[in-house]
């Protein structure tokens, strides 16, 4: 089967992975992404998947991602991580949230107690509707980083 994206380097792409290979020196992925492309270059070793996969320890997928990449963004691109451009998980607290967190922290405590303790502030900060439920780790968390 035909590969829908070739991988085909040129004299001054495989000068710099071969440079960044032999120095050794970097990111161990950047390094392995880049012996990758070194041996899938149609111009040069020609490797397939199967056997580059075999030879670095690196999944089928992965390497079709690579040349992905490779061919549509660029070397730098199949080289290094791709940003989130979301979190995986949005935060509890907005800034807004945060500052009715440290009000409420720093105001006076509940009858019969002296400070606030972390599980009570979670609490009340439920209580009083500013998020739906909150650990008392995430509080700690959010008055440990205001601090």
């Amino acid at each position: 089967m035909a590969k829908k994206y070739v991988v085909r380097l040129t004299q001054e792409e495989r000068a710099d992975l071969l440079r960044m290979v032999k120095a050794g020196k970097g990111a161990a992925r950047k390094l392995a992404h880049a012996r990758v492309l070194m041996k899938a270059d149609a111009d040069g070793p020609s490797w397939t998947d199967v056997r580059i996969s075999d030879a670095f320890d690196v999944g089928v997928r992965t390497i079709e991602s690579m040349r992905k990449r490779f061919v549509e963004e660029g070397l730098e691109s199949a080289l290094v991580r791709r940003k989130h451009v979301r979190p995986s998980r949005m935060p509890k607290l907005d800034g807004d949230g945060e500052a009715r967190l440290v009000a409420l922290a720093c105001s006076e405590a509940p009858d019969g107690r002296k400070r606030w303790t972390l599980r009570m502030l979670a609490d009340q900060l439920v209580v009083l509707e500013v998020v739906d439920s909150i650990s008392y780790e995430t509080v700690r968390q959010a008055l440990k980083k205001t601090s």
